[in-house]
C-alpha cells in the first residue's frame, strides 16, 4: 500500500470512504461519534487545500482516507491522564476505510513516523473497533481530552523505537 496526498478529484470517492466509515460505526454501536455527515465534506476540502489529507491506496485503488497533521493539537494540551512524552508528534484524524483491504491505520502510523517520532490519535468511547485497531497496533491509551465542543475522546499515543 502507499500514501499520497489526497487530491480534489479524489473528493467524491473519499466522501464515499466516509460514508462507509459512518456505515461501520453505526453499526457496530457507535452512531454518535461521526453522526450522518461528519466529517464535512467543507473540512475534507479544506484538509485537501493545506495538504493534510492523505489517501492509502492498494493496487491503483483508494482504499482508505486520514488526516494527518503535525504540531500541537490544542484539544490535546489539558488531558485527564498523562501523554508518553512532551515530546513533537503528529495527530492521525479523520481516518476511514473503503472495506477493502485490512491495515488502513498500521499504513497511516507507518505514514506518521516517516514524518515525526510520535504519533497521537482519539477516538469515542463508544468506537471498539477503534479502540481495538489502536491497542493491536501497540498504542498506548494515556487518557480523556475533550474536544472544543466539550465532548470527552479517548487519547492514544505511539512513539516509534
Amino acid at each position: 500500500m502507499e500514501v499520497r496526498n489526497t487530491v480534489m478529484a479524489d473528493l467524491d470517492e473519499v466522501m464515499d470512504i466516509y460514508a462507509n466509515g459512518r456505515q461501520i460505526m453505526r453499526t457496530s454501536g457507535n452512531p454518535n461519534q461521526w453522526g450522518d455527515d461528519k466529517p464535512y465534506r467543507e473540512q475534507i476540502i479544506n484538509d485537501i487545500n493545506i495538504g493534510n489529507s492523505y489517501v492509502v491506496v492498494s493496487d491503483g485503488v483508494i482504499c482508505g482516507v486520514f488526516a494527518f497533521i503535525l504540531g500541537e493539537d490544542p484539544t490535546y494540551a489539558y488531558i485527564e491522564g498523562k501523554w508518553l512524552n512532551d515530546e513533537p508528534y503528529g495527530t492521525i484524524h479523520r481516518i476511514a476505510t473503503a472495506g477493502k483491504v485490512k491495515g488502513i491505520l498500521k499504513t497511516a502510523v507507518e505514514y506518521g513516523f516517516t514524518k515525526v517520532n510520535n504519533v497521537r490519535v482519539d477516538t469515542h468511547h463508544d468506537n471498539m473497533i477503534m479502540q481495538h485497531l489502536l491497542e493491536k497496533n501497540g498504542f498506548t491509551y494515556c487518557g480523556v481530552i475533550y474536544l472544543e465542543d466539550g465532548d470527552p475522546r479517548k487519547a492514544y499515543q505511539k512513539t516509534r523505537l
